[in-house]
């Protein structure tokens, strides 16, 4: 199983990129990985959302070729951890994919992003910034792996 996250921009809070790393780190060492950090829309109005949106989708859609699609999303499935381990065992089992996860940015995720997407998935009903959605994300990805692998993760 090849995994591949994606969101705009760079994590700029030293605490959570080194959570970001960490994970990463763990997944790594289980299955490949690669974090990809695309152009993130900057110097444009919060009130220009739709425009932020569309200029971040451009970056990300240039590494959605060939891959089973997961987009967050507030609007997505949710699952628990058990649950979620079960389907990435399954989508390892099934056509050899790669995963991509894809994370908007401070907006979400444009529209023909959402549309592409082979799942949508929520990690709660709660919000969280999208910075630490990243780390939750690379947890849970982490902790899938863990469970699929037999190994013991604290609960």
């Amino acid at each position: 199983m090849r995994l591949k996250f994606l969101w705009p921009g760079k994590t700029r809070s030293p605490e959570i990129k080194g959570l970001q790393e960490f994970y990463a780190s763990r997944i790594g060492a289980l299955a490949p990985v690669e974090i990809v950090e695309t152009r993130e829309a900057r110097g444009i109005d919060e009130r220009q959302a739709g425009r932020i949106k569309e200029l971040e989708a451009g970056g990300l859609e240039k590494h959605l070729e060939g891959v089973y699609i997961i987009c967050l999303t507030d609007e997505g499935a949710t699952m628990t951890s058990r649950e979620f381990s079960d389907f990435l065992r399954g989508r390892a089992d099934g056509a050899g994919k790669p995963l991509a996860f894809v994370v908007g940015g401070f907006l979400g995720l444009a529209d023909r992003i959402l549309e592409r997407a082979d799942l949508r998935l929520s990690l709660s009903r709660m919000t969280f910034s999208h910075e630490l959605s990243r780390v939750v994300l690379l947890e849970q990805v982490y902790r899938a792996l863990t469970i699929i692998r037999g190994r013991h993760y604290a609960k």
